[in-house]
């Protein structure tokens, strides 16, 4: 006969809840995530973003970072898709932005976008220690004017083969708008955190983090509208916080 835990079983449980940094995992059992991490994801993870991780992992503010297995998937995205021109809105520490650097090649560009230099410059050391630094435009403040500089020059347009964004949930739309004229046909664009703690599938009176639930309709309304974009073929991924990546058909 099924039982409900007693209060030391559910303490020992959380407990053992995963402690990894930028972990968002969706998956139900915390040791399945340790185990991909452990056999998939550390053996391969280059030196220099296994050190950024670190340095991020002292960061107030870590649960901001691209998680490793995410990290490791971006990476061999753009190899498959032998990306050169590419963005990133939301670059925090830089990770994912290392992730990218190292799979672009030698002359791939990134025009990367924050608000805030400060967290940028440190992982900055780690980056230029890679050799990659001269990939990247890193461009501080709101990444709305700078897309619509852009867009108002044609030659811009279809001109970036891969653009992640993970910023600010309450523009993902305002984003799409004019990412679309600026990613080529063919291309991608991916977008984090779109399952967004799995709240997109809570009860309306669930407990949820004041954050959580601020940004939970934006994320909803930015998943309705992708779902029903004729310009895109999509794909959403239970990869970190859920990734939805858009390839752009016309």
């Amino acid at each position: 006969m099924a039982t409900n835990k007693t209060e030391e079983q559910q303490q020992q449980s959380q407990a053992g809840r995963h402690q990894e940094v930028g972990h968002k995992s969706l998956l139900q059992s915390d040791a399945l995530y340790q185990y991909i991490l452990e056999t998939s994801v550390y053996p391969r993870e280059p030196e220099p973003m296994k050190e950024l991780r670190e340095i991020t992992a002292k960061h107030p503010w870590n649960l901001m970072t691209t998680s490793a297995d995410e990290g490791q998937f971006l990476n061999m995205l753009l190899k498959l898709i032998n990306a050169k021109n590419t963005m990133e809105i939301g670059v925090y520490t830089g990770y994912s932005l290392l992730a990218t650097a190292l799979a672009l090649p030698d002359d791939g560009k990134i025009l990367a976008m924050d608000i805030n230099r400060e967290n940028y410059e440190l992982g900055l050391p780690v980056i230029q220690k890679a050799g990659v630094a001269h990939k990247i435009d890193f461009k501080e403040g709101p990444a709305m004017p700078v897309l619509d500089e852009l867009v108002q020059d044609e030659k811009n347009h279809g001109s970036f083969d891969f653009i992640f964004v993970d910023a600010d949930k309450d523009n993902y739309l305002n984003y799409h708008k004019r990412l679309i004229e600026l990613v080529k046909v063919g291309g991608l664009i991916g977008y984090d955190n779109t399952l967004w703690n799995g709240s997109v599938v809570a009860p309306p009176d669930a407990p949820l983090r004041k954050y959580v639930r601020y940004y939970r309709d934006f994320v909803l309304e930015l998943n309705k509208a992708l779902a029903v974009d004729p310009r895109i073929e999509i794909c959403m991924l239970p990869v970190g916080d859920g990734i939805t990546l858009c390839r752009r058909l016309k």
